[in-house]
């Protein structure tokens, strides 16, 4: 399909997604979950894209929250939807089996926030800012916020952003454990492309367990996701990465894998 709410890019083995409404702060709608969801189902179906970027269009916003104009005149049952629509979308991007970087490059407030959380990890211009400031507008988080955000950066500070609305910068940020990492604003991209070829380099199938033995471990307690662990280090042998991986560190060697997940 032909998308006006975001860019999809192809880059060697990896993709790029831009939210691109620059003019509303690439703020998100149902318009931009439909284009989404069909990108995802083309990088999902594409064996050889192993890392996902997302960004936003403009040098003001990675997303600036979900559209008021959009939301102000919705009944209850509508915003329930709108909420429900946008948290299965983030969804899907926590069960994407390829890593999925948020590159934030401005704002990342309400709904951005969450769409960044729900990504593997953020790196962050010195010029992002980071929030969760629906209480200002008499609601609350609606795509995951409350419960992304106290997993992330522990419950009395997801409290204290969602109590008071207060956006922070991208180095207040990454001192409370949201950001992984923030670079000057011209850096960015060039620091979050190394990293996702640094990635892509990597096993896919290797990646993927990685993965979901973090994400799922954290749900359950040591011993259970110890288990997880050990299953997944297990069944790795099926793929012809690990021995591709092993063989060239003993011939000393780079790797070449090339395993996928079927």
């Amino acid at each position: 399909m032909d998308y006006t709410n975001i860019l999809f890019i192809k880059e060697g083995n990896i993709a790029v997604i831009k939210f691109n409404r620059p003019k509303a702060l690439n703020a998100v709608n149902p318009d931009v979950f439909h284009e989404m969801n069909d990108a995802l189902d083309t990088i999902a179906s594409d064996k050889t894209i192993k890392v996902l970027i997302l960004t936003g269009e403009g040098e003001k916003a990675f997303v600036a929250g979900a559209d008021i104009a959009h939301m102000v005149n919705l009944s209850p049952l509508q915003l329930k939807e709108f909420s429900r629509n946008g948290q299965e979308l983030l969804f899907r991007l926590e069960r994407l089996p390829i890593p999925v970087i948020a590159c934030v490059n401005g704002f990342a407030l309400g709904g951005g926030c969450e769409i960044a959380m729900a990504c593997d990890f953020i790196y962050a211009s010195e010029t992002a800012r980071f929030g969760q400031p629906e209480i200002t507008l008499g609601v609350i988080p609606g795509f995951g916020g409350t419960q992304r955000l106290s997993r992330s950066v522990g419950k009395a500070m997801a409290k204290e952003l969602c109590m008071t609305g207060a956006m922070i910068n991208a180095q207040e940020a990454k001192d409370i454990g949201l950001v992984n990492k923030v670079f000057p604003k011209d850096k960015l991209w060039e620091e979050t492309m190394k990293t996702a070829d640094l990635i892509a380099g990597k096993g896919k199938v290797a990646l993927r367990a990685i993965k979901e033995c973090i994400g799922r471990g954290l749900d359950v307690d040591l011993q259970d996701g110890c288990y997880m662990e050990s299953e997944a280090f297990g069944l790795i042998a099926a793929s012809p990465d690990q021995k591709e991986g092993m063989n060239a560190f003993l011939e000393k060697r780079a790797p070449q894998f090339k395993g996928d997940f079927c």
